[in-house]
């Protein structure tokens, strides 16, 4: 149950740091494609967020050197592809259902939700479970 905290508390951590770097970038630049792009920087932050947290606090692992690391940081991405295609269908769907700002973040929080719940045990079995981290 402490682990299922843990894991819900990054989620939140990584979730309002993704939302701060797209709204942060949607402040800065309001130009052609600013919806799309701040998307895409949100994810790219978020994911690291979380990478960090997870290998460290959740899973316990540590990397060998920064090729192993890297190595798993590659599977930890690939993992979060089909995750991340659900995080984006909400807040794409939101956008364009209600075209306004702060119904896209609703979308972006649900779709994050749902996603990092799946991510949680794709990451347990194929990206740090000890058959695939050896």
């Amino acid at each position: 149950m402490q682990l299922a905290l843990l894991y819900i508390f990054f989620a939140l951590i990584a979730t309002a740091a993704n939302i701060g770097a797209q709204d942060g970038f949607v402040r800065l630049y309001s130009g052609s494609m600013s919806v799309e792009l701040s998307i895409l920087i949100g994810t790219g932050v978020g994911l690291v967020v979380k990478y960090v947290l997870d290998k460290r606090y959740i899973f316990r692992f540590q990397a060998r050197n920064v090729a192993h690391d890297s190595e798993v940081f590659l599977l930890y991405m690939t993992m979060g592809v089909v995750t991340t295609l659900i995080f984006w269908s909400f807040e794409l769907g939101f956008q364009y259902a209600f075209e306004t700002k702060s119904l896209r973040y609703l979308g972006a929080c649900i779709g994050l939700a749902i996603g990092y719940l799946a991510k949680y045990h794709l990451d347990k079995r194929f990206v740090f479970g000890k058959e695939s981290i050896q």
